[in-house]
């Protein structure tokens, strides 16, 4: 039992270096081209933007069976919004590539 508390040991550290590589290597690359900092800066602003639109028009009920874990209503439409963000932009993932892939083809 012991091999398997040392894997997962290093399965933690495994992932939170590949983690912090993920957060600190763009943010070095993006100081060398600060114009590749504001194209991500307007993309997250727009899905910020989403979000709240999404967080906006999500319902705040509670049913008994969210009452049941412990859900109250800010997170019930906190999490409608999660799920109303995710919903449009897998829309608009499928969307872009339908619409690159027909471009392509007539191209």
């Amino acid at each position: 039992m012991e091999i398997v508390d040392i894997m997962l040991y290093g399965a933690y550290l495994l992932v939170i270096v590949a983690a912090l590589g993920a957060i600190v290597l763009p943010l070095i690359n993006a100081l060398s081209n600060p114009k590749s900092l504001l194209k991500s800066a307007l993309g997250i602003v727009i899905i910020g933007v989403i979000y709240l639109v999404s967080w906006g028009v999500s319902g705040d009920e509670v049913t008994a069976r969210y009452i049941k874990f412990d859900i109250t209503s800010t997170s019930s439409q906190v999490i409608g919004g999660v799920l109303i963000t995710t919903y449009l932009l897998m829309g608009i993932a499928v969307i872009s590539i339908v619409y690159s892939e027909i471009r392509k083809l007539l191209n």
